[in-house]
């Protein structure tokens, strides 16, 4: 019931909904028709344009997959483009091999749709200063043994699938959009607008190489 009242409600419904509904947990997730705006300021196109045109980087495997993408290069959007937020179209990202988070992101979900897995873009904010964090984007991979984590921009050893129980801690979801390319807005959206913190918008400051997200250790 409460995931086709979120789906439906005005700007005014919404408000309110914020300032009554109680989420427990972030990571909660409600189909909902979310404008492309709120997924970041590069996010110009419809996310059918991302799988346009036949790639070159023919991978079998999701170890594969990881293989190529530690020979890419992280780089700011700024100092790539000279724009604070632009999303390459991943054909693009396979000549360059360099970008931010969205365009690792982008590419990493693109293959993995490809190679037919249940793949989801997420754009969020990474978690180091709980919901006031950096934007962000990775990808939550979703299989028979639960769902997985992949941050396809990290170079400390951690990359690769991790179960996402061991590295919710890390990252805060805001918006997604799944292999099939329904939109979603998580729980830690409403709770972010809720706590008025709106100043970084969803993948907007993802330039910053996110080494805090790597999974603590005890």
């Amino acid at each position: 019931m409460l995931r086709d009242v979120l789906s439906r409600f005005s700007r005014p419904l919404s408000r309110m909904l914020l300032r009554t509904v109680s989420f427990n947990d972030p990571w909660q997730r409600f189909p909902n028709d979310v404008p492309l705006a709120l997924y970041g300021k590069g996010a110009q196109r419809d996310f059918s344009w991302y799988f346009e045109g036949e790639s070159r980087v023919p991978v079998s495997g999701i170890e594969e997959m990881l293989a190529w993408l530690r020979g890419c290069a992280y780089v700011r959007d700024m100092e790539l483009f000279h724009d604070v937020d632009f999303w390459q179209h991943p054909l693009t990202f396979e000549q360059l091999r360099r970008g931010d988070c969205e365009d690792f992101a982008l590419w990493s979900w693109r293959k993995l749709v490809e190679m037919g897995h249940d793949a989801e873009f997420v754009a969020g904010r990474c978690a180091a200063r709980g919901l006031h964090g950096p934007g962000h984007a990775w990808v939550l991979l979703r299989g028979p043994d639960g769902v997985s984590l992949l941050d396809p921009v990290l170079r400390n050893g951690c990359d690769g699938l991790r179960p996402l129980d061991d590295v919710r801690h890390a990252y805060v979801p805001e918006v997604s959009v799944d292999a099939r390319l329904n939109r979603y807005a998580y729980a830690g959206f409403y709770l972010i607008r809720r706590s008025g913190d709106e100043a970084e918008p969803p993948a907007e400051a993802a330039s910053e190489t996110p080494t805090v997200l790597a999974p603590s250790r005890s």
